[in-house]
């Protein structure tokens, strides 16, 4: 009996242990394996979308969007920005920046996943005519041609009584989707570069439109900052 009491005893404490332990941690926005992958697939979508893209200019990482969109995944809400109406107020140099969500559980999931299943809406959508059949938001922001700055983060929340789940943002500049507007030129890749543009992987480069870098000093962006008290999540 008093072997069985002990055992009950360790058994409970084992269970408060688990059920306190804090959520895992993902890879942080200064994490290079993690920012090179997240801008290579998505130049990988870029490169690949059908028909072919005329104009589609290559993506680089930009830090500014990647502290907006981590300073947005440590509220835990599953729900757009509330800065994306507002001219300036995600970023200092972009009027507007684009954005797209991803919510699953952190033991599946990988930035490659996350877009890939972002561009697969591309099974949706119609760019000849403009018309999408489901939901097809995401991919059209994945390869919106004029879009060529990416910054993403993830954020592991604690979900009671669940596993954790993962809450991954991508934000992009300038932002892309405006209504009845092609995402992209139809025609021969990169048979529509800017002037000055070279062609690598269907995609428009620009040596210096790819290095440059944003000041983040926008005081809206700045105030989202600030540590929640607890990432747990909300509805």
């Amino acid at each position: 009996m008093v072997l069985r009491e002990e055992l009950s005893c360790l058994w409970t404490l084992s269970v408060c242990l688990v059920a306190g332990k804090p959520p895992p941690r993902g890879p942080s926005i200064t994490d290079q394996s993690f920012i090179d992958e997240c801008v290579t697939v998505h130049n990988e979508m870029r490169g690949r979308v059908e028909p072919p893209a005329a104009n589609m200019k290559h993506m680089t990482w930009d830090e500014g969007l990647a502290r907006t969109a981590k300073a947005w995944t440590k509220k835990c809400k599953f729900q757009h920005n509330t800065c994306l109406s507002k001219s300036h107020a995600c970023h200092p140099t972009f009027h507007h920046v684009g954005e797209n969500l991803w919510l699953g559980a952190f033991s599946i999931f990988t930035p490659r996943s996350a877009i890939v299943s972002w561009y697969k809406e591309d099974q949706f959508y119609n760019i000849n005519n403009l018309s999408c059949s489901k939901v097809c938001g995401h991919y059209t922001q994945v390869v919106w041609a004029n879009s060529y700055k990416v910054g993403c983060a993830i954020t592991v929340c604690s979900n009671p009584g669940k596993a954790p789940s993962a809450v991954f943002v991508c934000n992009y500049g300038p932002a892309g989707n405006y209504r009845n507007v092609a995402p992209y030129s139809k025609g021969a890749s990169c048979s529509k570069c800017a002037e000055g543009d070279t062609c690598g992987n269907k995609l428009c480069h620009n040596k210096e439109r790819d290095k440059l870098k944003s000041m983040y000093q926008n005081i809206s962006v700045l105030i989202q900052l600030l540590p929640p008290l607890e990432t747990t999540w909300s509805s």
